[in-house]
């Protein structure tokens, strides 16, 4: 079992406080304004980039993305790739170890896991084990259903030819498959609100043009210090989304006044 890293930190730690606090994001200001309700119908979302900060700044915009997702319906399994912010495990990993949160277990698709370690995608507990990047979309999932199983990858090693082979891998491993794809990242990190808002813009615009090399070449020309690129680009990749939409985007100044900001993206791609 992996345990919760940042119970208490980046979310509540009890289930009925963490439920609340959950709903909150929805009935924020910033948020979408109601609580998901879950339907169910055919899919059109593919792959959905959300922030994974403390609730308390970029929940609200996690809360569009799945809102959209409750209104789409759920999948039978998430796929989940965040960034590996402490540098530990492997460059590129999975684990099959299930998660625990407040709300109780999240099992891990162990088939489709085999089916991407066969690909070359190593099974590392140490690189998710104090992560937070994928912990953090659990318990917004939870609230919406239980039932789900979920893949998460950690990735460390995020240039643009290892996000290239792992979307084409999980590609491959989710074809014709029940499956949405999430990329967890923020945005611009502690820069003046303007300037994060002008260059997450431009990296935004390239995701909405489904460009995954384009977005990293701006990231780079730009200096946008975007902590989970790789994710992106690989979800990008493995999905092979028709349309993008942009749900949201704020800082985290637009909760708390702050003279360095953080920028976060709700964003989807359907078929």
């Amino acid at each position: 079992m992996r345990y919760p890293a940042v119970a208490g930190q980046f979310y509540s730690s009890t289930e009925a406080a963490l439920v609340a606090e959950i709903e909150s994001c929805y009935t924020s200001p910033i948020g979408p304004g109601e609580l998901p309700e879950l339907a169910d119908g055919e899919r059109s979302i593919r792959g959905l980039i959300v922030p994974h900060a403390g609730y308390v700044f970029s929940g609200p915009v996690a809360a569009h993305a799945y809102h959209a997702l409750a209104r789409d319906g759920f999948p039978k399994t998430f796929v989940i790739i965040g960034p590996n912010h402490g540098g530990m495990g492997s460059p590129i990993a999975l684990t099959t170890q299930d998660f625990l949160t407040p709300m109780g277990e999240v099992a891990v698709d162990k088939e489709l896991a085999g089916e991407l370690a066969k690909r070359g995608v190593n099974d590392d507990i140490l690189a998710h084990r104090y992560e937070h990047s994928v912990e953090v979309q659990l318990p917004f999932l939870q609230h919406i259903s239980k039932d789900f199983k979920f893949l998460p990858i950690s990735m460390m090693d995020q240039e643009y030819r290892a996000a290239r082979e792992l979307g084409d891998a999980l590609g491959e491993v989710i074809a014709g498959k029940d499956v949405v794809v999430i990329a967890s990242t923020d945005f611009s990190h502690y820069v003046p609100q303007s300037v994060a808002q002008t260059k997450d813009n431009e990296v935004i615009q390239k995701i909405l043009g489904l460009d995954p090399q384009g977005m990293n070449k701006v990231r780079i020309k730009n200096s946008v210090s975007m902590c989970g690129y790789g994710p992106v680009m690989a979800m990008l990749v493995a999905v092979k989304g028709k349309k993008a939409e942009l749900l949201k985007y704020a800082t985290s100044g637009d909760v708390r006044p702050m003279l360095e900001v953080v920028g976060y993206g709700a964003m989807l791609i359907r078929s």
